[in-house]
């Protein structure tokens, strides 16, 4: 172990003592009009669970929190009873539970609705993880919604294994693209430039999409033209190991369960909103117009998983929306299962990747618009300040992990940040090499 590992494991809330004790959790869905069944994540199938049990309460289909209860052996009505128990002392079902899905508080102040229905193209980037794509696929195809295409995107593949699975196991009714060069952005790219819908999803090849994913998405777009991106909610598919539970303790990819939008037409009090936008949802749940995406560009390709800038090409472009006078919309109507890394390392990794992709994405936006370096450096202090206020809250709160172990991967995070400029450099030095014809 060199000591760039060694300072990752000492990062990562794996005590022997915690881990013996730790006790899976699993993850359930549980919709209120039909409470004598519990279902697996994306609605897989029904699920009898025995043990510490999350679930997703849902009213009419819609999200509305989540609740926990302990399962025993032989008596699932009793689990079943103390969840919807929990789910009415604890979530605001009352003022919900007489409502139609018609009838359920959405967005304000909407815009011309357009007529008739909207395409949507999936892209589905993925690179030699062939388990995981086909429960994605085969979620993904279950949603049901008519006016769909799917696209996967195979980024700089070891072997042919993605190729010959699409061909045998979703023949016409897949495309099958190929990135040979590395990197996230790129390989959505490749995707972007050949998707034939008015909207533009990308999902990751290790979520469960829900079965109401892809009409969630479009109904957003349909309800008002001036929305130029729709995120969605992100939930854990499994909550097995230690690293899964502390990922969600310190924050997870949840944005909650409020519909929210904003645009600088807003006038927002908060100055920092313009560059935080992280805050809008996360780029394994998210879609555009198409014609917009392609206006600003798509994804600048120095950014993302694949290069040394680890990510920050979804707030890139989160922020080029908002900066082109579009909307950005989240609608936790649009639900995916995410698979969290179920390693200490893996955990570690990612967190440090959250802040390298943070800091690549703040240096991109300097890059592209160098007009907002003075406003970006007045805001910086107070985005950090509010930053650590975040993370110390959370790490205080909540028995999955340490607070110390918490805050460690806080530090770990913000170490990442400082990394992140310098990511992002490099990476479009290495861009421009591979333009030039070079070797990098």
């Amino acid at each position: 172990m060199n000591g760039s590992d060694r300072r990752t494991a000492a990062a990562c809330p794996r005590s022997a003592a915690r881990d013996s004790l730790y006790t899976p959790v699993r993850v359930v869905d549980l919709d209120l009009d039909d409470p004598g069944e519990l279902r697996s994540p994306g609605g897989l199938g029904a699920v009898d669970p025995v043990g510490r049990v999350l679930a997703l309460v849902r009213l009419h289909g819609h999200p509305l929190g989540l609740v926990t209860a302990t399962g025993t052996a032989g008596d699932s009505a009793a689990l079943r009873r103390a969840l919807v128990d929990a789910a009415h002392r604890e979530l605001p079902v009352p003022a919900l539970s007489t409502a139609t899905p018609a009838a359920r508080p959405g967005r304000v102040g909407r815009a011309r609705v357009p007529a008739g229905p909207v395409t949507v193209s999936v892209v589905v980037c993925t690179r030699d993880r062939t388990e995981q794509l086909r429960s994605c696929l085969d979620s993904l195809l279950r949603t049901g919604y008519p006016h769909v295409e799917v696209l996967v995107v195979d980024n700089a593949p070891r072997s042919d294994a993605t190729e010959r699975l699409v061909a045998t196991r979703y023949r016409d009714r897949v495309r099958y693209l190929r990135e040979p060069v590395p990197g996230l952005a790129r390989a959505r790219n490749r995707g972007l430039s050949a998707v034939h819908g008015e909207v533009v999803a990308f999902a990751d090849d290790d979520l469960i999409i829900d079965t109401g994913w892809v009409d969630a998405l479009a109904g957003a777009f349909r309800a008002d033209d001036r929305i130029g991106c729709v995120t969605g909610l992100v939930l854990p598919a499994e909550l097995d190991t230690p690293a899964q539970a502390a990922l969600e303790q310190y924050g997870g990819y949840s944005r909650g369960f409020a519909a929210r939008d904003w645009s600088l037409r807003d006038r927002p009090d908060d100055p920092l909103m313009r560059f935080s936008v992280g805050r809008f949802g996360s780029g394994a749940n998210m879609a555009f117009r198409t014609a917009l995406l392609r206006a600003i560009g798509g994804f600048d390709p120095a950014t993302g998983a694949g290069t040394p800038a680890r990510g920050g090409e979804e707030l890139l472009a989160f922020f080029q929306t908002l900066d082109a006078g579009h909307t950005v919309a989240y609608q936790p109507d649009a639900i995916v299962w995410h698979r969290h890394p179920r390693t200490c390392d893996a955990l570690t990794r990612q967190v440090f990747n959250f802040g390298v992709g943070f800091g690549a994405y703040l240096t991109a936006v300097v890059s592209h618009r160098p007009g907002v370096l003075t406003a970006l450096v007045r805001r910086v202090p107070a985005g950090l300040h509010r930053w650590q206020r975040v993370r110390r809250d959370r790490a205080r709160h909540g028995p999955a992990a340490g607070e110390a172990d918490l805050l460690r991967l806080g530090r770990r995070e913000f170490r990442g940040l400082l990394v992140g400029p310098f990511g992002y450099l490099l990476s479009v030095w290495r861009q421009r090499t591979l333009r030039t014809g070079g070797t990098s």
